[in-house]
């Protein structure tokens, strides 16, 4: 089966319209940029698949000078304009012609966005074009090798073959056909390979609370595995990025170090 545009997303993945989910994911976003790159006080700021709306609304709230929302989703973008649009301009867009000019925008957000559009690494190179030379780009990237497949909660449902994981998610009654299409480690740092990129997946796992996050688990478990993570070497965890379920990444056009403070675990550049 080709890969079809999934038009009108927020029709039919509820989790798009969760509010509280959403901005808590924004909060995370926002730490982690501002950890690398300083406040967004001034800046044009985009979010690639905003669908409706809530990160825009945060990241307009965080002080952007501009805040942008691009999305295929006309029926997010409406909700989302209808609540936001007095401090959001948002735009029905293709991620793989974005209306801006060339270095325009000075950070950007792609967020769990790639496994669900056509042709992801036409969308990368748009980001790429748009993002300004001093510009940084938030990427949350799905694993396909993540045992537990986020959207439909199915164990292992993205390592199988397109044929196979439409007959999975139908038989588990959950959906027709099965659009999204993961790619590993290996595939995500070669679609990002114009950038600089800087890796935050094992930094905001053993530090929440300095991004805005709560514990891994909640409680004593959630603080001895915070503590674990914390004081592991780092060789050790590497071996776990295989099969971690989302990356955290931070990408530039040019060579740059983060900005924000010390950490137990620090982001490394890949």
């Amino acid at each position: 089966m080709v890969k079809e545009k999934q038009l009108e997303y927020s029709e039919f993945q509820p989790a798009m319209l969760d509010e509280a989910k959403r901005r808590r994911k924004a909060a995370k976003i926002i730490a982690v940029l501002e950890h690398f790159h300083g406040p967004l006080e001034g800046l044009t700021v985009g979010d690639v698949g905003c669908s409706a709306g809530f990160i825009a609304d945060e990241l307009a709230a965080a002080g952007a000078g501009r805040t942008l929302g691009i999305d295929i989703d006309v029926p997010g973008l409406r909700k989302a304009a209808d609540r936001f649009g007095k401090r959001v301009a948002f735009i029905c867009g293709d991620g793989t012609a974005l209306p801006f000019p060339d270095g325009s925008v000075d950070v950007l957000v792609f967020n769990h966005i790639y496994e669900h559009v056509v042709d992801p690494d036409a969308v990368v190179a748009e980001m790429h074009r748009v993002l300004s030379e001093d510009g940084v780009l938030y990427l949350g990237l799905g694993n396909k090798l993540g045992i537990m497949e986020p959207h439909y909660k199915l164990p292992f449902l993205s390592y199988l073959p397109a044929w196979l994981a439409d007959r999975y998610v139908r038989a588990s009654g959950r959906a027709d056909h099965y659009y999204e299409r993961f790619r590993t480690r290996r595939g995500l740092r070669k679609m990002t390979r114009a950038f600089y990129v800087w890796d935050y997946t094992f930094p905001v796992l053993a530090t929440p609370t300095a991004f805005a996050g709560g514990e891994l688990f909640p409680g004593v478990l959630g603080r001895i595995a915070q503590g674990v993570l914390a004081r592991t070497p780092r060789a050790v965890l590497k071996l776990m990025l295989p099969l971690v379920p989302t990356y955290l990444w931070v990408a530039t056009k040019r060579p740059r170090t983060p900005a924000g403070a010390a950490l137990p675990q620090p982001p490394e550049r890949l």
